[in-house]
């Protein structure tokens, strides 16, 4: 086993780094039983009350699962909330490359697959999205907030229109980050905002049932933030 000890002040914080790793390396394989609570704890160094609580929150966190006299268990081969929150520190030019990813394909399904009520759901959240622009700011933050949620309304509704289940869940898990990348749009002046008329483009071609048209639209949606971010990206490069 290729754990080492610990010395470091955060134990439990770094307990749950050393097992977290050790799944993830696949050292530790889904539905193997992990060692016992003193074995763990006297490999790294620590107490077995530090070893339990990191157990603790790696189960919470759907990592690790402990079964009623059978052991610990690992669950799944990575740690979810650990995941996400990678995903928060990615740059914000990956998380929007990832969302375009995502939205691309969702857009190309739910011109296919779309139902009536999809199509309201879509065509409310756009509604919506406009006549939110046209509010006058009476707090600034607060306004800008809900704009940026009535956005992620019309993206989701999208998603939902796919009717494509794990494509459903894996853009709600990645929400978050979609949620900032719109909001980065938003606070950053440099960076371009996607117009109303690029989302009525978008909403458009899916109701004319063109998958290519639809995915066109998305591209374009967020064609001017990418090429932006890629541009500062390259600029500070070339600055090193």
């Amino acid at each position: 086993m290729s754990l080492a000890r610990i010395h470091k002040e955060t134990l439990v914080e770094s307990v749950i780094a050393q097992l977290r790793a050790t799944v993830e390396s696949g050292e530790w394989r889904v539905d193997e039983r992990i060692p016992v609570e003193s074995l763990l704890a006297e490999r790294l160094g620590v107490s077995r009350n530090t070893v339990r609580e990191a157990v603790r929150v790696l189960v919470h966190a759907g990592l690790l699962d402990t079964r009623q006299g059978a052991g610990t268990f690992v669950r799944a081969a990575i740690d979810p909330a650990e995941t996400l929150r990678r995903i928060g520190r990615a740059g914000l030019l990956e998380r929007v490359e990832v969302r375009l990813t995502l939205e691309v394909e969702a857009a190309r399904l739910a011109s296919l697959r779309h139902t009536d009520q999809d199509r309201a759901a879509m065509r409310a959240a756009l509604d919506h999205r406009l006549a939110h622009r046209a509010t006058e700011p009476a707090n600034q933050k607060d306004l800008l907030e809900s704009f940026i949620e009535i956005d992620a309304r019309f993206h989701g509704a999208v998603v939902e229109a796919a009717h494509n289940s794990a494509l459903t869940d894996l853009y709600r898990y990645f929400a978050s980050a979609t949620i900032d990348t719109i909001r980065q749009t938003e606070i950053d002046q440099a960076l371009p905002v996607p117009s109303h008329a690029d989302h009525e483009a978008l909403y458009n071609a899916i109701v004319a049932q063109d998958p290519d048209a639809a995915a066109l639209a998305t591209r374009q949606l967020l064609a001017g933030t990418i090429a932006a971010l890629s541009k500062v990206n390259n600029d500070g490069a070339d600055r090193l």
